[in-house]
């Protein structure tokens, strides 16, 4: 097992590592990790669940305080349960009282126990006898013997505790309400949930996660694990843990970066590089790109657009070669992975990749730059991962298998394929403008205005390889197996405690991190909170809800990546959905990528949900724009659960205009004057992931929506066809003297076939669901073991209908990618790719392997298919 208990010593305090201790292969001092029975109750109170005032981060932190708002449960306990005699407690006291009534007061007696009767809150009450009217019916003596009341109602209490634990536990008929020592209707949960997310806790969290800047492996992330663990204790989660890993990561060298202009030696020059402060009293992360190779190259320098391989291609055609050069590229465009630009520049035949903010993107073109407006200021940078996540994620040199604390299984940094081979820097606008001026004149001018950026004063012209020449240099700290820390917490399940459903946000963040991934963090803990306080009122979920704290998302979805390698086998059995916020807020404008599955939950909590500034429900605005559930690419957290166990995956954010992402500037006060100024839509993102935890851990039957599924796929199974027919014809104009290509056909039926199959099967499979909410839904028939049973493996077969769609072999050249309908792109990682198998082929060229691919998820989505009504 990877997980680890942690309590703490009284007597300890936090250990918060130095720079050195944090960035070193070996565990940050003594106090690398915390392990069982070494901090106490007391000192999570005193040392890690306040907010303390920002500090200088060197220097430590001071013990912050907290203010623990409660709210009542008005809304989910009726007037009679408020009885006292509705508790165990209660009870207690009336059979006390009863005890101790004299025989002759057999009224009183009487009345106590019509009183017991007449407020116990059970569907069969209406069948229950009138007590008064027992009583009324019966003689005070028989023959002269006097009737002991006080054993009979003994005798009478004993036999009414007997019969209604039979109905309790042999008959199922109370299983739908009772939830632990109380009984409440899955309404009542719901809006206890929606009416009890709390603004102004979370714009205290959001404060307090981005009092310092954070990056994976250093002091201020470590802080914040130790945080978020005494968050989950103090919710009182039934379990709270924490993973260790040891993975590959880098860290910048303050003197270690630079670009400048070396020839000719009167255009000399020397980029910042640096932002501005953010804040006068803290440090913040240096610019750098998160897992790039270390080492100085020197070139001239190339203008190469976006850095796509279609702009690499461009600048061939133009005559402009790439060999030997820097290549300077912007953000955004068509290629929107950072990644891969560097690896389109490497394949051109670059030694370098320079890539700038341009401000026609997110800066100053668009509107008013921060601190005046939303939009990246002149000197921002966008920092970020250069790792090749559609390639390997996770750690880089643990493909497919745990970076455990010992683990030897590793690739030396020069075998990873996840790992680029030419080093790389992000800079600022500010920066690359002298750039671009110096290639005036060198090169092709542009002529092509979707070349032309939004930087000032600038003549855009290509380069070429005469002067200028640019240094690059990019020296590193890198560390083989630096510690990295998942924090986890759970609420137990009643009816099937071993199926869990996760719910996930990352905390580690490129440097202050308001927006990502703060926003989703400051949600994240106010759930926990909400549904610590209906433990404390006695409600469990039906199924086992888990909530996961990520590190090192940043670098390589590494922490969540690191969890399901650690767990694939458990995961597979018992995965049942996984519910992902990265960015909780940036704007206003609701969006979701998932599996299709999710369709019949996802319309059933937008149409109980509403904007603050519309007043209309979520819904409506859904239907009114035309949104569309995305497809799942290599964005976030939730890529393991969905492409490597089969746990159906979803992942929410509200968007908007663009922001300083990955810059200082993403930061506390950018949130509250220009994000979500009164934190509504933060409230509103904790209501819609609070009601789709419930619909996935609560509702009798998990609402997954496979005909919606089903239609999906046939859409998926028609793109693919148009794609791979014109991929194919484009490949035998250009190969006429070929005649394989131009012999080449493709099979498409036996996919169309195994498409209808599911369309076919979902609906037969649904039936079954109608048939029991006609039965028991609302309609107080008792459900009864067998159909509760029933019920259950209906509930898992679902479940385990994406799992049934993993093709264990993987694909052809990326292995751990293992879902036949879902994967990122090979070459637009952010992206989702449907089909990839197949995309893959004919992005290779080989069109043997794309057929062998349609034959083969043909037959795993039949087989898929078939399992759900056998």
């Amino acid at each position: 097992m990877v997980d680890e208990k942690s309590t703490y010593d009284s007597q300890s305090s936090l250990p918060i590592p130095s720079y050195d201790e944090a960035t070193s292969s070996r565990p940050p001092s003594s106090h690398s990790f915390l392990g069982p029975a070494e901090v106490s109750n007391d000192a999570e109170r005193q040392g890690l669940l306040g907010r303390s005032q920002p500090t200088r981060r060197p220097n430590g932190y001071q013990p912050p305080t907290v203010e623990s708002a409660r709210s009542s449960l008005d809304s989910l306990v009726s007037s009679e349960n408020e009885s006292a005699r509705n508790s165990v407690d209660g009870l207690r006291r009336e059979i006390s009282q009863m005890e101790i009534q004299d025989p002759d007061t057999r009224e009183t007696a009487w009345k106590r126990i019509s009183s017991l009767t007449n407020n116990i809150n059970l569907p069969f009450r209406r069948w229950l006898p009138s007590f008064d009217r027992v009583r009324a019916g019966l003689p005070a003596s028989f023959g002269g013997f006097r009737m002991n009341w006080i054993l009979a109602m003994r005798a009478f209490a004993l036999l009414f505790v007997l019969s209604l634990a039979y109905l309790v536990f042999f008959t199922g008929l109370l299983r739908f309400r009772h939830r632990g020592s109380n009984s409440y209707w899955e309404e009542d949960i719901r809006a206890y949930v929606q009416g009890h997310i709390n603004e102004t806790l979370i714009q205290e969290n959001l404060r307090h996660v981005t009092e310092w800047d954070h990056i994976a492996g250093t002091q201020g992330n470590y802080y914040l694990a130790k945080w978020i663990e005494a968050e989950m204790k103090e919710a009182g989660l039934d379990e709270t843990y924490v993973e260790k890993f040891e993975v590959y990561l880098n860290y910048p060298k303050k003197d270690g970066r630079s670009v400048s202009i070396v020839s000719p030696e009167a255009e000399a020059w020397t980029a910042v590089l640096e932002e501005e402060k953010a804040y006068q009293d803290r440090e913040q992360t240096l610019v750098f790109h998160g897992l790039s190779k270390s080492g100085t190259v020197t070139g001239p320098l190339v203008y190469a657009n976006y850095g796509s391989r279609d702009d690499f291609k461009n600048l061939k055609e133009q005559g402009i070669d790439v060999n030997g050069s820097i290549a300077l590229v912007r953000y955004g465009g068509g290629q929107t992975d950072r990644a891969l630009k560097v690896k389109a520049a490497e394949l051109a035949g670059a030694i370098g990749c320079i890539i700038y903010s341009d401000p026609a993107e997110d800066g100053f073109v668009k509107g008013k730059p921060y601190p005046d407006g939303r939009y990246r200021p002149a000197d921002s940078v966008q920092r970020g991962t250069v790792a090749l996540t559609s390639w390997i994620a996770g750690d880089v040199l643990t493909p497919a298998h745990p970076s455990l604390p010992g683990q030897n299984d590793r690739l030396p940094k020069e075998e990873s394929p996840a790992l680029n081979k030419i080093p790389s820097i992000p800079i600022a606008w500010r920066d690359a403008q002298p750039l671009l001026k110096s290639l005036k004149g060198r090169g092709k001018k542009v002529s092509d205005k979707a070349w032309v950026g939004g930087i000032p004063d600038v003549e855009w012209w290509t380069g070429d390889s005469r002067n200028p020449v640019v240094k690059l240099q990019n020296e590193q700290d890198e560390v083989d197996r630096q510690p990295i820390y998942n924090v986890l917490g759970k609420i137990t399940g009643l009816e099937q405690p071993d199926k869990t459903i996760i719910i996930g946000n990352h905390y580690d963040a490129w440097s202050f991190g308001a927006v990502d991934p703060g926003s989703g963090t400051a949600v994240f803990l106010e759930l926990i909170r909400v549904f610590g306080d209906l433990l404390k009122f006695g409600w469990r979920p039906r199924r086992s809800i888990e909530f996961a704290a990520w590190d090192a998302e940043e670098y390589n979805l590494i922490g969540s990546t690191e969890h399901v390698e650690a767990r694939l086998d458990l995961l597979r059995e018992h995965g049942y959905a996984y519910i992902n916020v990265d960015v909780a807020v940036a704007g206003p404008n609701f969006t979701v990528a998932a599996s299709p599955i999710y369709s019949k939950a996802l319309a059933r909590v937008l149409k109980r949900t509403s904007d603050p500034q519309e007043g209309r429900t979520l819904y409506d605005l859904w239907q009114e724009r035309g949104s569309k559930i995305a497809g799942l690419g290599a964005g976030s957290d939730y890529l393991a659960f969905q492409d490597f166990v089969g746990v159906s995956a979803l992942d929410m954010s509200f968007s908007g205009e663009p922001f300083p992402y990955h810059s200082c500037y993403d930061n506390f006060e950018w949130m509250s004057r220009y994000g979500d100024p009164g934190f509504a839509y933060h409230r509103l993102m904790g209501q819609v992931w609070g009601l789709m935890v419930l619909e996935m851990a609560d509702e009798p039957i998990v609402p997954f929506d496979l005909e919606t599924y089903a239609a999906a796929v046939q859409i998926y199974v028609q793109n693919l066809e148009d794609y791979m027919v014109d991929s194919l014809n484009e490949a035998k104009e250009q190969a006429k003297d070929k005649e394989w290509i131009i012999r080449t056909k493709l099979d498409f039926g036996p996919l169309y076939n195994a498409s209808s199959i599911f369309v076919e099967n979902a609906k037969k499979f649904h039936e079954w669901d109608a048939a029991w909410a006609g039965a028991y839904d609302g309609t107080g028939v008792p459900e009864g073991d067998a159909a509760m049973i029933k019920r259950m493996i209906r509930n898992n077969r679902m479940s385990e209908f994406e799992k049934h769609l993993l093709d264990i072999d993987g694909l052809p050249g990326r292995e751990q990618y293992k879902h036949i309908l879902f994967a990122p792109q090979l070459w637009s990682g952010y992206d989702g790719a449907f089909f990839p198998g197949p995309r893959d082929a004919v992005e290779a060229g080989n069109w043997t392997l794309a057929q062998d691919q349609l034959y083969k998820v043909a037959d795993i989505l039949r087989k898929a298919s078939e399992e759900l009504i056998q």
